[in-house]
């Protein structure tokens, strides 16, 4: 019997393709049927998640244990909360997304509608959690150019201001987890993530496309802020 893939409780995917592409581009038709296709698609709305990505979370916290039952965690670019749903679920007691874009209640979670970058923010956070974080989440990726040497550049701009937000808000021992792309987390970002937490490492979790560049950087036993 073949194996199957995708998450826990996914619908076998149907193999559906769509009959018609009227109105459409045919990178939009490619969208529309590798999305009804998805078994991680369908898991997320048949389990209550705002997108697939939750996945990629929990895939990761699987692997790595790094959501604590009762602790803080910060969600960066949160928007549209599938993280922070994850978080919840799976026991911290407090957790503060942000994001430019307006995200709808999560229960358990708390929004700001405003720039993770803005000097005001890691305080801002860390008073709504009433302490340091014990873990920073960052699955911040900018919208993709086609040219790869670009794009590595850009989610290395993203990635190491998430890194910065969070040596300002982590306790010690806590982690730190962002998006990047294959070949776009160079030294001048791991090499002070090394020094400032115990272990740095890059997964890519089975939720994340083949045919998608992306990776997470996961950092644990972070040393402090000294």
């Amino acid at each position: 019997m073949p194996k199957r893939s995708g998450p826990p409780g996914a619908p076998r995917a149907l193999g559906v393709r769509l009959r018609t592409a009227d109105g459409r581009s045919t990178a939009s038709q490619k969208w529309l049927e590798r999305q009804l296709n998805d078994p991680y698609v369908a898991a997320a709305k048949a389990q209550g998640f705002r997108s697939r990505a939750a996945f990629k979370l929990i895939e990761i916290d699987d692997k790595f244990h790094l959501i604590r039952r009762g602790g803080r965690v910060v969600d960066l670019g949160a928007a549209p909360g599938g993280w922070s749903q994850v978080a919840v679920q799976r026991g911290a007691a407090r957790v503060v997304g942000v994001d430019l874009l307006p995200i709808d209640p999560v229960p358990g979670a708390s929004f700001v509608h405003g720039d993770f970058a803005d000097p005001d923010m890691p305080a801002r956070l860390t008073a709504l959690m009433a302490g340091a974080a014990d873990l920073v989440l960052s699955d911040m990726a900018p919208n993709t150019t086609g040219h790869g040497a670009t794009d590595h550049i850009r989610i290395l701009v993203l990635a190491e201001l998430a890194f910065d937000f969070a040596r300002q808000v982590l306790a010690p021992g806590g982690a730190f987890v962002a998006k990047v792309f294959q070949g776009g987390s160079e030294k001048d970002l791991l090499a002070p993530m090394k020094r400032a937490f115990a272990t740095v490492r890059h997964v890519k979790p089975p939720a994340s496309r083949k045919q998608s560049s992306e990776l997470y950087v996961v950092a644990t036993g972070f040393r402090g802020a000294g």
